[in-house]
């Protein structure tokens, strides 16, 4: 079994490279030195590439990809840290109508999710990391319902026009929703990484419409975050890739009694242990790519995998990167703290590193019935 990319994909992962090497460098530290939320110019030009629709069929206005070929995308975004809104938009809104949205849902949202008119975002667990958030579905009927509560923190909240949410119904049963943003209050939230923006939104008996079937909420919520989780683990992967780079460029060309600190033996090693690291969550994350386009049954475990190592993997390599920069490496003029803050916002994104290795051992023991 090849779980290599194709040589079409390769030449994707090129013009995705060239794109974002002359559109996204130093984008980041522009917009963490400015109040921009996110770089409009570069969201413009990810929508003309076709990536927000990349996986969205061809009769939506998508460009009809596969998941393996979003994954590429994923990646070099994160090795860029293109601060833009595509994951919010792409990994959770997107995912979300493709999998449980009605006819008339898809025809409304999927056309304008594609040309990046419309930027989504959705909230399917709590910062505890359980599934779930404080919102409540009252006056349920017909498909639809008021939202009150709050949810916090949501992911580029600030600048989305809609919001697909796992609110509860006053009978208690969890439903997936989806609700437009208009007039509801948002307050911007300050986090490690002011390039990927958060918000805290106060829904006030906000109108909403159900997605999927009532009862089939949690079920839909856990496929999602399964999605997410290996197209998040390819933006980490992206950023750890850049890490390791910028570690190794750096150890060859700094001297220090009279050689190359890539020299010493101690250095090496920790530039091996990132590798390492980095190489397993690849493993990982092209098993999750290849179970993702499947939808093999193997999914939520290849997910899960997928989530832990690719967080252990970004993080360690970031601070590893900081560490073999030496004291330069703590400085706001390297780039180091950059990919620092991203590693950090991404392990937490959808629920920590911890839940879930606990998802994966869970789902685990199920599968081998020693649960």
């Amino acid at each position: 079994m090849n779980f290599d990319f194709s040589e079409e994909q390769n030449l994707l992962r090129e013009q995705a490279r060239r794109f974002l090497d002359k559109k996204a460098v130093g984008v980041a530290r522009h917009i963490l030195e400015s109040d921009e939320a996110f770089s409009q110019d570069l969201w413009d030009g990810m929508a003309a590439l076709g990536w927000p629709g990349a996986v969205i069929p061809e009769e939506y206005g998508g460009t009809g990809l596969t998941h393996e070929d979003l994954c590429i995308i994923s990646e070099e975004i994160g090795g860029h840290l293109a601060p833009t809104p595509f994951s919010s938009s792409v990994y959770m809104a997107t995912e979300a109508i493709l999998l449980a949205g009605t006819e008339d849902q898809k025809s409304h949202y999927l056309p304008k999710l594609a040309s990046g008119e419309f930027i989504g975002t959705a909230m399917l667990k709590n910062p505890t990391g359980s599934v779930g958030v404080s919102v409540t579905l009252s006056d349920f009927r017909s498909n639809s319902g008021l939202l009150t509560g709050e949810l916090l923190p949501v992911p580029d909240g600030d600048i989305a026009d809609f919001i697909v949410v796992l609110a509860w119904t006053t009978g208690g049963e969890p439903v997936l929703t989806i609700a437009s943003l208009e007039s509801v209050s948002r307050e911007v939230i300050d986090t490690i990484d002011p390039t990927r923006s958060h918000a805290k939104l106060t829904f006030n008996e906000t109108p909403a419409v159900q997605l999927g079937h009532l009862g089939d909420g949690w079920s839909l919520a856990e496929q999602l975050l399964d999605r997410a989780a290996i197209l998040i683990a390819f933006e980490q992967l992206g950023g750890a890739q850049r890490c390791l780079e910028m570690a190794t460029d750096y150890a060859k060309n700094r001297f220090a009694f009279g050689r190359p600190i890539g020299s010493f033996q101690a250095i090496k090693h920790k530039l091996a242990d990132v590798y390492i690291a980095m190489e397993l969550a690849r493993s990982h994350a092209y098993y999750g790519a290849w179970a993702l386009t499947k939808n093999s049954s193997d999914l939520p475990i290849a997910a899960a995998a997928a989530r832990v190592a690719a967080s252990h993997a970004f993080n360690f390599a970031s601070s590893e990167n900081i560490q073999t920069h030496g004291g330069a490496g703590f400085t706001w003029e390297v780039d180091c703290h950059l990919y620092y803050r991203r590693a950090k916002l991404l392990s937490l994104a959808i629920g920590g590193e911890r839940s879930w290795k606990d998802i994966l051992v869970s789902r685990l023991e199920t599968r081998n019935g020693t649960a």
